[in-house]
């Protein structure tokens, strides 16, 4: 049993009347395995081939992991968001010694270094007047000095009613 607040009142949610099957906890893996390891999304070739299954399995899965928001896909199917990763640029780059990934907003670039438990570079720009920003992470916590705000237009609840311009 999960609980969630939501407008100050807690309820109850209970595990999903979907849940995943073996396989797409499998391709979840890979996929998120994947986009670790290349600095990019995965292509559906790229985990049915890691899976030694078909392309259609895969994208059934997909399907299924993006009902059940745990990815975003594009139109012609791949992988668009695996939060906190985006597949395209964004204005949210994160490095992580020799490596980069985009995240698709602050929060998810925030996510980035906390998921992989490593020290890391924000590069972004300031949203009212478009100067860079860069926030350096180290053990986990975002380092001194820094300055501005992060501002969420929405309130978490309401995020997934449009993720993609969320």
């Amino acid at each position: 049993m999960l609980s969630e607040l939501s407008n100050g009142k807690e309820t109850r949610l209970t595990q999903s009347e979907n849940p995943l099957s073996l396989f797409e906890k499998q391709v979840r893996f890979q996929v998120y395995a994947q986009f670790v390891a290349l600095g990019r999304a995965p292509t559906t070739e790229e985990v049915a081939l890691a899976l030694s299954c078909s392309r259609s399995e895969v994208q059934a899965a997909y399907q299924q992991l993006a009902a059940g928001k745990a990815l975003v896909l594009q139109e012609s199917g791949e992988v668009l968001m695996a939060e906190p990763f985006s597949a395209v640029p964004t204005p949210f780059t994160v490095e992580v010694g020799n490596r980069s990934w985009w995240g698709n907003c602050i929060w998810d670039a925030l996510g980035i270094p906390a998921m992989l438990k490593q020290d890391a570079h924000i590069i972004t720009s300031c949203g009212c007047c478009n100067a860079t920003m860069t926030l350096e992470i180290r053990n986990g916590r975002l380092q001194q000095p820094y300055a501005g705000v992060v501002h969420f237009a929405l309130p978490p609840r309401m995020w997934w009613n449009d993720v993609v311009f969320a």
